[in-house]
């Protein structure tokens, strides 16, 4: 079992900038791809970014390509979302999640994903 605590979120202008943590506990994370997804009011959660066991492969959504960053910190068992020039629309509650079956491609797929977080809110206000 992994634990997933999400932390960072808040309120920020338009343009603002904010970075997310991901703590895991249970277990060590460096076998897992881990993702982080987000859900806005009505609508259905959507894939962020998701980054490979080790870090050297990663999937972003369109929408944030060239405006968030995902990483991970595998000693510190920590995922992050460096998310900059942020818009109105990027306003939802983001979650992280750890994928265990093995593979190292980091999917966007949520279905793909066993472990999550109970998320952190995050409004940009315009």
């Amino acid at each position: 079992q992994v634990q997933l605590v999400e932390s960072g979120g808040g309120l920020v202008q338009a343009g603002g900038s904010l970075r997310l943590s991901c703590a895991a506990s249970g277990r060590s994370i460096d076998q897992y791809t881990m993702g982080w997804f987000r859900q806005a009011p009505g609508k259905e959660r959507e894939v962020v970014a998701a980054i490979s066991c080790v870090g050297t492969i990663t999937n972003y959504a369109e929408s944030v390509k060239g405006r968030f960053t995902i990483s991970r910190d595998n000693a510190k068992n920590t995922v992050y979302l460096q998310m900059n020039s942020l818009k109105v629309e990027d306003t939802a509650v983001y979650c992280c999640a750890a994928r265990g079956s093995g593979s190292n491609y980091p999917s966007r797929l949520r279905d793909d994903y066993d472990y999550w977080g109970q998320g952190t809110q995050v409004t940009v206000s315009s």
